[in-house]
């Protein structure tokens, strides 16, 4: 079988996308810090970084493997994060064909899809996984676990994915949430109240069997990030991502089923009893997040290649790497959004914004109050649902730049009469809140207003040369500063 993950740093390092480190560099802080600063360089310095020599461990290190939009869609097996959104869009077309070519093409695509995400992963007997099994002698402290900022209660696993089954309906579950090392053979999970994992140990009435996976198809690696609905399972997307049913195999002490072609796998349980302190972490805000109780996680086996690579990233002030596993997201479920709020055009999540403090949206405005409609849409769909502020603006209005919305908000806003100010949700993360899980949002309304929603006035035309001379006068730009 093959070793995906190895084989995508090797496919970074021929695009001249990788530098490998081949200098002595310890996990504690050393990492982090080149990790910081590759991933706020310009974009010919931006690069993954992959240590070879790493104090106290065996294992080479990985990180900002996602740290560019092109990184992040060659780790989804495509060009360009926009084929994510074409290839969904394609498949959610439920318009009928118009002639026998479309038919054909839209058969094979639906075909397609089927066959990767709709049949269950395929199930293998040995894996690479298990190449090294290590059950009374397996240690945390073989694995280079990296302490990211110098106030974090310890080192973290920070790229898990991180494998449970529903209590009750037996449904899987893989999320991406962070691991604090207490000791050699003891984590604890940091889910979230919002979060799949959660959910199963507020069901639990005993130990949850759990499984982490580290490495393997960097699809999967996302798919553990992607908010999807909690009956669907992640290794269903990231083999439809692939193109193939992600291979399992079985765990060797726990009754779950894990990527076969994964670089390392910590097997162990939950134990929604033993609750203990965790944290502080610097966290994807930008700041430390505070000590909490979170339930701990008892190893019972580590499995692992002989040749593993430990997969890592590191958050704090964005932009981060994590910036673009998020535009990711944005991307691919921009068709599923539409299929709720079919009038909107686009919507970005910016850095700052670290994902739940701003979402921008552009509608194709066709009624009084639209904006407001898609405002209140947002804040009830899935995780947008902890969205602080959202801004809505017309559909001419590009909303991945940042200084024209912010022109329109700016010009187009009576922020006494177009802002919508209430509470509901917030991130488990968000410190400004008054309380946890529950504080303020904002909606703002920056579309050209109507008279039919009180404005009395002409509203302005927007300034545009015209289009024959703007043409004409940009050859020749073009010409003069040659």
């Amino acid at each position: 079988m093959d070793h995906p993950l190895r084989d995508f740093i090797l496919r970074l390092e021929r695009e001249g996308a990788l530098l490998r480190v081949t200098r002595p560099v310890s996990p504690r802080l050393e990492i982090s810090a080149l990790a910081d600063l590759a991933s706020k360089a310009p974009p010919e310095q931006n690069r993954a970084l992959f240590f070879t020599q790493v104090s106290g461990s065996t294992i080479p290190v990985a990180v900002n493997l996602f740290g560019s939009a092109e990184r992040m869609a060659w780790a989804l097996h495509v060009d360009t994060l926009e084929e994510l959104r074409l290839r969904l869009e394609r498949l959610l077309d439920l318009r009928l064909p118009q002639d026998a070519r479309g038919a054909l093409s839209r058969a094979w695509d639906l075909a397609q899809a089927l066959r990767a995400a709709g049949l269950p992963p395929r199930r293998v007997r040995s894996a690479p996984v298990q190449e090294v099994v290590e059950r009374e002698t397996a240690t945390l402290n073989a694995l280079p676990i990296l302490t990211c900022w110098p106030k974090d209660g310890g080192p973290f696993i920070t790229l898990p994915q991180v494998v449970t089954r529903h209590p009750q309906t037996g449904v899987r579950n893989v999320g991406m949430y962070r691991l604090q090392q207490l000791d050699a053979r003891t984590l604890l999970v940091h889910w979230q109240k919002h979060k799949g994992g959660a959910e199963h140990e507020r069901t639990a009435r005993a130990p949850i069997p759990a499984a982490i996976v580290l490495g393997g198809d960097p699809a999967c690696i996302w798919a553990a990030s992607a908010p999807l609905p909690p009956d669907i399972d992640e290794y269903l997307l990231a083999g439809w991502l692939r193109g193939a049913p992600v291979p399992l195999v079985r765990c060797v002490s726990q009754p779950l089923e894990v990527p076969a072609d994964a670089d390392i796998v910590i097997e162990g349980y939950v134990d929604p009893a033993d609750q203990r302190p965790e944290g502080p972490f610097g966290d994807h805000t930008g700041y430390y997040t505070p000590v909490e109780l979170f339930p701990a996680f008892h190893v019972t086996a580590i499995t692992r290649r002989r040749d593993p690579i430990y997969p890592a990233t590191v958050v704090g002030i964005p932009p981060m790497e994590d910036y673009w596993m998020g535009k990711a997201t944005e991307r691919l479920f921009l068709p599923l959004l539409r299929l709720f709020l079919p009038e909107v055009v686009d919507f970005a999540m910016p850095a700052a914004g670290v994902f739940h403090n701003l979402v921008l949206v552009s509608i194709r405005k066709r009624f009084p109050g639209h904006a407001r409609k898609v405002i209140f849409g947002l804040w009830g769909l899935a995780l947008l649902s902890l969205a602080k502020a959202i801004v809505v603006v017309d559909e001419w209005v590009d909303v991945h730049n940042l200084n024209e919305v912010a022109w329109q908000a700016l010009g187009n806003v009576d922020w006494s009469r177009d802002t919508i100010i209430t509470n509901g949700p917030v991130d488990q993360l968000d410190h400004a809140s008054y309380q946890p899980l529950f504080g303020g949002k904002i909606g703002i309304d920056a579309t050209a207003k109507w008279p039919a929603e009180g404005y009395t006035r002409a509203w302005p035309e927007v300034v545009r040369m015209d289009a024959e001379v703007a043409a004409r006068m940009r050859r020749l730009w073009e010409e003069l500063t040659r």
